[in-house]
């Protein structure tokens, strides 16, 4: 191949016209070959959440709480640990705000599902399909919810759910766990009998102290609401992670179940996240909170209306 190169210069052209040119050309070579490289995939290791270190703060009798920040990538999450055994602890469940009656669900936000209800701390749980900041809307939960012993949703096998067992009866032989994550397909009309609380969410990421298959090729980041729970059910983990704002970009599935591990989740689930993603504290004067940053309609601090929601008092 025959190749020609242009030079803007004669053979009587200063030297310093030269030099300047032969300078040019190389770095302008580099430069465009750096801006159309590959772009390095953000994807994080397990070892970025070995730095941290949990310091729980005591919230109330049986309730602790921790809030954390990673820089690389950005990162922030809040989260609580939470004594099953403790005789003051109480779950509840329910499957929507105040007026839900049987399979009209009311749509309700986090805050006042806490405040409504004389809560500690909620969090969002369930699927559903109406997305909207208005309250008392008419949605259905996407998975099941048992509130109380009472069934107020029915199962979707294709999710997992967080269950609760009566007091000294874990519907399993030989297994004693005051809480569990099971697949939704396995939850028939006879083994519900011995669940008392129950919400449904996406799917199990934290598997026997392991991530799941599933999370080890997903790398879409998402504002995020988990739950898991600790090697013997005796411990609850509710974890908020924010997201779609400049201080912290949301989470993949692995991360939340490295996060889940590190707080002394055994197994952990996926709950509804995105916009929906809020974790409530009502403070010693009464007053509820909403921690985190949630991010209706692209509005940071704005609170979606949700469907069934998790809370402990």
């Amino acid at each position: 191949m025959n190749i020609k190169l242009f030079f803007p210069f004669s053979p009587s052209s200063p030297l310093w016209l030269k030099k300047i040119f032969f300078i040019l050309i190389p770095l302008t070579i580099i430069l465009t070959s750096c801006a159309s490289a590959p772009v390095i995939s953000e994807r994080i290791s397990p070892e970025i959440f070995a730095g941290i270190e949990l310091q729980w703060q005591k919230y109330t009798d049986g309730i602790d709480y921790f809030h954390g920040r990673i820089t690389s990538p950005k990162m922030e999450f809040h989260a609580l640990r939470i004594d099953l055994t403790a005789p003051e602890i109480q779950v509840v469940v329910r499957g929507g705000g105040i007026g839900s009656t049987g399979s009209q669900t009311l749509s309700t936000k986090v805050s006042s599902f806490v405040r409504d209800n004389n809560l500690t701390v909620g969090i969002n749980a369930v699927p559903f399909d109406v997305v909207s900041a208005k309250e008392g809307k008419v949605v259905n939960n996407i998975g099941i919810v048992i509130s109380d012993s009472e069934l107020i949703s029915p199962v979707n096998p294709s999710f997992d759910a967080l269950v609760f067992y009566r007091a000294g009866n874990s519907g399993q032989p030989g297994n004693s766990s005051r809480a569990a994550i099971v697949s939704q397909s396995q939850l028939s009309p006879e083994s519900i009998t011995d669940i008392q609380n129950a919400v449904g969410g996406f799917v199990q990421v934290l598997i026997n102290g392991e991530p799941a298959q599933r999370t080890l090729t997903r790398e879409v980041r998402h504002p995020r609401s988990a739950a898991g729970v600790s090697k013997n059910g005796d411990y609850l983990y509710l974890l908020v992670i924010d997201g779609r704002r400049r201080g912290s970009i949301g989470a993949t599935e692995l991360e939340i179940a490295l996060l889940l591990r590190l707080l002394g989740s055994e197994n952990g689930i996926n709950l509804d996240g995105g916009g929906s993603s809020a974790l409530g504290l009502r403070s010693p004067n009464g007053k509820v909170k909403i921690v985190n940053t949630p991010i209706h309609g692209g509005i940071p601090g704005r609170e979606r209306a949700v469907a069934g929601c998790l809370g402990v008092k």
